[in-house]
């Protein structure tokens, strides 16, 4: 895959953050480079502080590059953020609905600020509540639903505004592992149904190969310490020795 076909590019991606006490520098990315593809689920795994959610920040337009080059869609999302408005969307790790508005109106929010037409919006986000197992739940407001049903609207949310590109920063890391393993799965299949490409942060191998048709590895500062692409064609044989592989990766001390 060149560059060009390359839905998010990074390119020898540094950045560094000044220390709170202003001893100096902290790189929390090291001259960082990957490429993925349209369509491609690419699961990025790693320790607490290992500077994944810095890579997730720069991919979201909120964080400029210290130095190299990185590219959304062709564009770089810091400098042309409003061009983002729309195209990427964002499911956290807690679900961010607002307890004031239903479940129906959390939905149909990213639509009312794009300026979507009010009744469009309205069937758009009831069809995608109906998609994620909530038909009924439209006028639920969030403290009336489950930790699962939360994060649920959250993923209506995210793909009502029928983006190109799909952030997931361990979104159901606070879920029970049933509940978890479900929304894995639906999620997985939403993402190969519409044909988007996304970015799965994660901290469990797990869930990691489950969502995953690429798995990297990070270590401190952000840089690949492994990699490797999951599918059909890989054996269960093949999948253990990935997952093993994993674990001894993790398992090396990484430095401060």
């Amino acid at each position: 895959m060149s560059g060009v076909d390359a839905v998010i590019r990074f390119k020898d991606v540094t950045k560094t953050f000044k220390r709170p006490d202003g001893r100096g520098d902290f790189v929390a990315v090291d001259r960082l480079s990957f490429e993925i593809a349209k369509g491609e689920i690419v699961a990025v795994l790693g320790k607490t502080g290992c500077g994944k959610s810095t890579m997730f920040n720069i991919v979201a337009g909120l964080v400029q590059p210290s130095s190299g080059e990185a590219k959304v869609i062709g564009r770089d999302p810091f400098r042309e953020f409003e061009f983002f408005r729309g195209k990427v969307g964002i499911v956290f790790q807690n679900d961010r609905l607002m307890p004031w508005r239903s479940a129906l109106d959390n939905v149909r929010l990213g639509l009312q600020i794009l300026d979507t037409d009010p009744m469009e919006a309205e069937d758009i986000a009831r069809a995608w509540l109906k998609r994620l197992g909530l038909a009924g739940h439209d006028n639920d407001y969030p403290h009336a639903l489950s930790g699962g049903m939360r994060q649920r609207v959250s993923i209506a949310r995210a793909f009502a505004v029928n983006p190109e590109i799909l952030l997931c920063d361990e979104p159901f890391s606070s879920l029970d592992e049933m509940t978890a393993r479900d929304l894995r799965a639906e999620f997985v299949r939403l993402v190969r149904q519409s044909n988007k490409t996304a970015i799965f942060i994660t901290h469990q191998i797990n869930e990691a190969m489950e969502i995953g048709d690429r798995v990297m590895v990070f270590h401190r500062p952000a840089r690949i310490a492994y990699e490797a692409t999951l599918g059909a064609a890989v054996t269960e044989d093949a999948r253990r020795g990935i997952n093993e592989d994993i674990m001894r990766v993790l398992a090396v001390e990484q430095p401060r």
